[in-house]
């Protein structure tokens, strides 16, 4: 009996003390992520080359061992860049505290010069080179996580600067660079979205690693760990992609009238683009409601679920590692629901009615604690856990669709410039939702966050009935 006593005491010094629920939430996400990824390995086994290009069996072989290697190497790169971008951004906010500096003027300025670059930097991406692009992306995040390790606020808030330019070159640099290169290599089209479904899988797992890592770095150097981990991190990324990767342009670079291929030109052909094309004026508007929505999300999950006071208390690090799995999830789950719905749609309109079904999915599970939040006296805090869950699984699903569907809709030649001209918008419905978080009553932010998903969806819906415009070059 003595010996049980001491193998459970044994045993309790190994395991977190954490609550019952938050243990059953983590296990169980576990369970799921690994059942869900074994169903989907079993039901993709040799959809890699379900869709065949002219030519013999060989050829075919041939090209699908060649989409694999540069998919897997734009992957690896992905990954690294996105654990790195996880590990500073979950310890940025003790980080600040630590300093006694403000928070609010710091964030808030980082999606302001977001805001601000995104309509111009796009049009220099394209011009000059994405391969270009990704690396001064990487000598940026050197310099802003170097200037991380200063106290003073002008030093800080400079890097803040830095960072809403990093930022727009994250979010469209890499992803233009990926698109092109594919086309260049001559893959198929319905391929792109197997790259898309990795990047989300990969980006839910990176996160779950970068919390662990980045605490077990906080542990061991103190709050500014984790921002050394990632300039180690960013300085391999830049590597990889100075070594393995080759250059792409927004334009033909063998045509050398200047007047021609201005930057003031792509930056005009980008903002004309955006406003004539209704479908890429709406792949847009779409982003920037769902997007918005889900960093709204982000900024209330933590404040929300502590003010329901939970059993035992909140674990904030076990239940980020939940919705990250979530994520994971839906990554994993993307192929198998487009597959599905495209028995169902009109040719070549999978991705759009996929699209509606997620953000609808996404307006009801906020549309829940709203309506639990604004009836008096109710206590729902299992039912708001299960909706935050059913949220990012969302997020998981949108992610490559958002992806594929840009893919589908925006020139090769202005994939930079319009995916930040996209962030314009995004970024001021941010801005917008951070300050509606200080403002408006739990249940009103929740409704607002489900409406904004709902215009995603309603908008998204009236793309499967209206006709494609799909180009890769603008000349």
């Amino acid at each position: 009996m003595a010996i049980s006593i001491e193998s459970n005491s044994l045993l309790a010094n190994f395991l977190p003390d954490w609550p019952v629920w938050a243990m059953n939430l983590l296990i169980g996400m576990s369970v799921l992520t690994v059942i869900v990824l074994i169903l989907v390995q079993f039901l993709s086994s040799g959809s890699d080359s379900a869709e065949k290009s002219n030519g013999s069996e060989a050829e075919n072989q041939k090209k699908v061992r060649e989409f694999k290697a540069f998919r897997n190497n734009y992957i690896m790169v992905y990954l690294v860049i996105m654990l790195a971008d996880w590990m500073q951004g979950t310890h940025m906010y003790t980080l600040y505290l630590s300093y006694g500096v403000n928070i609010s003027a710091l964030f808030l300025t980082g999606f302001f010069s977001g805001a601000v670059f995104a309509p111009f930097l796009g049009s220099a991406v394209d011009k000059f080179g994405r391969k270009k692009s990704c690396i001064v992306y990487c000598v940026l995040e050197i310099i802003i996580n170097t200037l991380e390790h200063s106290t003073d606020f002008r030093t800080l808030l400079f890097g803040r600067v830095l960072g809403g330019i990093s930022t727009n070159l994250l979010f469209s640099a890499f992803e233009s660079w990926m698109t092109s290169e594919h086309r260049k290599k001559g893959f198929p089209e319905s391929w792109l979205s197997q790259t898309y479904a990795a990047t989300s899988i990969g980006n839910g797992a990176m996160a779950i690693l970068a919390g662990i890592v980045a605490q077990l770095l906080e542990d061991q150097l103190g709050h500014i760990g984790p921002f050394q981990g990632a300039i180690a991190l960013t300085v391999l990324a830049l590597v990889m992609v100075a070594v393995s990767w080759e250059e792409n342009y927004g334009e033909d670079k063998s045509e050398n009238n200047d007047a021609t291929n201005s930057l003031y030109k792509q930056f005009i052909t980008g903002w004309k683009t955006t406003i004539s094309d209704s479908n890429i004026l709406r792949i847009g508007l779409i982003q920037s409601f769902s997007e918005g929505a889900m960093y709204t999300f982000v900024f209330m999950w933590v404040p929300t679920l502590l003010s329901l006071d939970p059993p035992e208390g909140l674990p904030t690090g076990a239940v980020f590692s939940a919705l990250m799995m979530a994520i994971t999830m839906g990554g994993a789950l993307f192929p198998p629901l487009q597959n599905m719905v495209s028995k169902f749609t009109r040719d070549g309109k999978e991705a759009e009615t996929s699209a509606f079904i997620v953000y609808t999915l996404a307006a009801v599970s906020m549309a829940v604690p709203s309506l639990c939040f604004g009836s008096a006296g109710a206590s729902c805090f299992e039912t708001v856990l299960i909706c935050f869950v059913l949220c990012e699984f969302c997020v998981g699903l949108f992610m490559p669709v958002a992806g594929t569907l840009r893919s589908k809709y925006i020139p090769d030649s202005l994939q930079g410039a319009i995916l930040n001209i996209f962030r314009l918008p995004l970024n001021s419905i941010v801005v917008f939702g951070t300050y509606a978080t200080d403002v408006l009553e739990t249940h009103n932010i929740f409704m607002l966050v489900s409406v904004w998903f709902l215009c995603a969806a309603l908008l998204q819906g009236t793309m499967i009935f209206s006709e494609s415009s799909t180009k890769k070059k603008v000349a």
